[in-house]
């Protein structure tokens, strides 16, 4: 088969194992809905911020959230990406509230942001949001730090300006009820942005613990979280009561010696698997058998690819004084003309 068919091939069937696998484990109707373990993702956050660096079995001194630090990269490209449509939006907004900011990493591309006076930064995690406080001098606006659940923001209703989700929706149990509390919190042309990872995020890792349990142990456990798709997250954004949606995909490929290092760095980032009905321990056999079905799936000559797939999202408050989109058949002037 060819390369890239086996490819499309093995993303499909990584979503189509876990709705299987899924349907197995869901609580019966009428239950809360209840996808992911909130309280274990904000342990792995802290427990990522606080790491040393462990060298000959001891951890190493003045070390602390160095692990952390070092695996920054797919916060700092959202976090650029984020801020470069952030840019785009000429208007001025002296605050800006963050939500999922974690150590802080939109701040360092929103710096020339003219009439930006605060942010408030917001996490579930104390210890991340805390990790490069030590920063704060060098940034021309003032920085505010408050520790809150993107579940249940304590915003009053028409207060905020301009509200950013810093890639922490993927792991909300209820993202349509977190974007209408987003909504709530706006003042009438309010605007948000944010970003979450989604679609394909991770599909060669998904792919091979799938099929290497499924080999070793003739089943298949829930390994790696599920993931929204961007086609949902617009019907999401008119849902909760935005208008004028803009949604849009940026992929990051990041290479790895082998599959175990990227695994490492999922935990030092704090983003391994906190689905509540995950499997909390992974045999040896199936771990061995999930390396070697990675490097001969996905890899390449000196590495094995990992795909992040972010999806970007900008919604607007509905106010009287909005322009509205035309109505279809509107155009006065038709394409064929200009071209």
């Amino acid at each position: 088969m060819h390369r890239t068919a086996l490819t499309r091939g093995l993303r499909a069937f990584s979503s189509r194992a876990f709705v299987a696998r899924a349907a197995e484990t869901a609580p019966p109707p009428g239950t809360p809905y209840y996808v992911f373990d909130r309280y274990a993702k904000r342990m792995q956050r802290s427990r990522a911020a606080e790491r040393g660096i462990i060298k000959d079995n001891a951890v190493q001194p003045d070390t602390r959230g160095e692990p952390s630090r070092l695996t920054d990269y797919v916060r700092d490209f959202g976090a650029e990406c984020l801020a470069e449509r952030l840019m785009d939006i000429t208007r001025p907004y002296p605050t800006i509230v963050e939500l999922g900011a974690g150590a802080g990493h939109l701040r360092h591309h929103i710096g020339q942001r003219p009439g930006l006076e605060k942010l408030i930064m917001c996490d579930t995690s104390e210890s991340l949001l805390n990790r490069d406080r030590h920063l704060d001098k060098n940034f021309p606006f003032e920085i505010e730090r408050r520790v809150i659940d993107e579940e249940m923001l304590p915003f009053e209703p028409d207060s905020l300006d301009c509200v950013v989700a810093s890639g922490s929706l993927h792991w909300t149990n209820d993202l349509p009820g977190a974007l209408a509390q987003i909504q709530r919190a706006l003042k009438p042309d309010g605007v948000f942005l944010g970003y979450m990872l989604g679609g394909d995020t991770l599909f060669e890792l998904r792919t091979s613990l799938l099929l290497a349990e499924q080999e070793r142990r003739g089943g298949m456990s829930v390994r790696v979280s599920p993931m929204a798709e961007s086609r949902d997250i617009s019907s999401l954004l008119s849902r909760a009561g935005f208008t004028l949606q803009t949604v849009d995909v940026d992929e990051l490929k990041v290479g790895y010696p082998t599959m175990y290092e990227l695994m490492q760095d999922l935990r030092d980032m704090g983003e391994s698997n906190a689905a509540a009905y995950r499997a909390t321990f992974l045999p040896r056999d199936v771990l061995l058998a999930a390396g070697a079905t990675y490097a001969a799936l996905h890899g390449e000559e000196d590495h094995v690819p990992a795909t992040y797939s972010m999806i970007f999202m900008i919604g607007w408050k509905p106010s009287p004084e909005q322009r509205a989109p035309l109505k279809p058949g509107s155009a006065t002037h038709s394409l064929k003309d200009i071209l």
